[in-house]
């Protein structure tokens, strides 16, 4: 299982260049053991062939022999008819030549007299039966010699001019394999030789080849992870490739288009739902000064008499709870209308250090302090929205401020930090709790009674888009610190530029 689970996690590339090198491998050993097999056959063939070719030639011989002779023919007689002519027989034929009687007994051989011993002087029996039930009457037996050398040893009928048996011919051939095996080692050695060459080019062709197969899957692996929701996917235009990767590229390319489709449906969806979601806020903040004015619009027509001496005073008070109702939708409408439609940007070339201490002018407070290192820092950008982001962040920094704290401090400084500018608001507040920091800049998050809670998503917006950041450290008891950076824009000279 575990080299199963290994093969598995073996790229594609990896498995075809495999694949094709083992194919490579199994062919060749085919062809080799096809090959081997072959030569052995031929080898037999070769030599049954030999023998029987020979034996007919020798009987051939032996018939002319027995025509020829002046004994009698008899069984009795086969020594003294072939006492001469069988060592010329083998001479001329290259064969040893035994002939044995009916019962299997030897009588002449074409060996020396010393060495008949070595000769079996008697037919098995089992080989008599078989040559006597056959009706060729002839055998040939396979056997093994003490050296490991292969030999057929045939044994046939002798018969006279009338076709009476008269005697067993035995001829032992011995199988001379050495040419064959000279030729199975020189294909051998070819091969190798051949085959190593061959396993060379198939090597190169198998890499090339799985490196081209695997080419476009990986191109179309690559551009399947950067597929993303949030941005435009491109589609693969290769026309020139093979049918089912064309086939994997179409199907891509549809899922790029539906992508796109279902991307651009949720981005509609969610900006419904945000709008919805937005109009009730708004509704709810709305119907909150409505009902203290309906109410106070109520008890005023109740109680109203044009002769009551404080008349002046109530109606004084009347009003100033309308006029407050009416300052609360008043933002309430602002609020709401700057979050849905940021006005353009108008770049000008400003001093940012004179433009935040001009924003710090409107506040009252006497603890906001401000303090630069550098008395011009010139950048680009909209002074109107620089202002609106430090009115902001100040505001927040001094409502986190309690009425009664003893010693209210905020500070604001502006100081330059490589080819960026940094403005740090600082002050000794409540401070923001762990669970509200990563809500902070949302959109209707507020910690306050009263308010939409638009501002700081409206300033991180101004900001992000002049590719700036904000971010802020805060310790609860102790003050929170919001850090604004912008990147430091060059004033082009060819355009228009306003001092502060």
């Amino acid at each position: 299982m575990k080299k199963r689970f290994k093969i598995r996690r073996w790229s594609l590339r990896v498995r075809i260049f495999l694949s094709m090198i083992l194919v490579t491998l199994v062919a060749s050993l085919l062809i080799t053991g096809v090959s081997i097999y072959q030569f052995k056959k031929e080898a037999k063939d070769y030599h049954q062939d030999r023998v029987d070719r020979k034996e007919k030639a020798i009987k051939e011989h032996i018939n002319y022999v027995l025509a020829t002779t002046t004994y009698p023919l008899s069984t009795e007689n086969l020594p003294l008819i072939f006492r001469e002519r069988i060592h010329e027989l083998a001479n001329i034929h290259g064969l040893e030549i035994n002939v044995y009687d009916l019962n299997g007994d030897l009588l002449k051989s074409s060996k020396a007299a010393f060495s008949v011993d070595t000769i079996s002087q008697k037919i098995a029996p089992p080989i008599l039966r078989v040559i006597r039930a056959t009706a060729e009457k002839r055998y040939v037996d396979l056997l093994t010699t003490e050296k490991g050398k292969r030999y057929r040893s045939s044994y046939s009928y002798i018969k006279d001019t009338k076709f009476k048996p008269l005697g067993i011919l035995n001829l032992p051939y011995i199988e001379d394999d050495g040419y064959y095996e000279r030729e199975i080692n020189n294909f051998m050695m070819r091969f190798f030789q051949v085959y190593s060459f061959m396993l060379l080019i198939s090597i190169i062709i198998a890499y090339f080849l799985s490196s081209y197969i695997t080419k476009s899957l990986k191109s179309i692996g690559d551009r399947i992870t950067e597929i993303r929701l949030s941005r435009v996917n491109e589609k693969i235009n290769e026309p020139h490739l093979p049918h089912e990767i064309n086939q994997l590229v179409r199907s891509y390319n549809r899922l790029v288009d539906d992508l796109d489709e279902s991307a651009a449906k949720l981005a509609q969806s969610e900006r419904e739902q945000a709008w919805r979601e937005m109009a009730k806020q708004v509704a709810h903040e709305i119907k909150n000064p409505l009902t203290p004015m309906r109410l106070t619009v109520q008890s005023f027509q109740m109680r109203f008499n044009p002769d009551d001496p404080n008349i002046k005073q109530k109606l004084n008070e009347y009003s100033a709870t309308l006029i407050q109702q009416i300052d609360t939708m008043t933002s309430v409408a602002s609020a709401f209308s700057s979050f849905a439609s940021l006005p353009a940007q108008q770049n000008e070339t400003i001093n940012m250090v004179k433009v935040v201490q001009l924003a710090l002018e409107i506040f009252n407070e006497s603890y906001i302090t401000f303090s630069s290192d550098e008395e011009e820092i010139i950048t680009r950008m909209d002074r109107t929205q620089l202002i609106r982001i430090i009115t902001n962040v100040v505001k927040n920094a001094t409502q986190a401020i309690s009425e009664d704290h003893p010693d209210p401090l905020v500070e604001v400084k502006v100081y330059r930090e490589g080819n960026s500018v940094k403005i740090d608001v600082k002050d000794n507040g409540k401070g923001i709790s762990v669970e509200n920091k990563d809500r902070i800049f949302e959109p209707k998050f507020t910690t306050k009674t009263s308010g939409m809670g638009l501002g700081l998503g409206i300033i991180k917006n101004i900001i992000e888009n002049y590719k700036g950041t904000i971010i802020f450290v805060s310790e609860l008891g102790v003050g929170t610190t919001f850090t604004v950076e912008f990147p430091i824009i060059n004033p082009d000279s060819k355009e228009e530029q306003t001092e502060v």
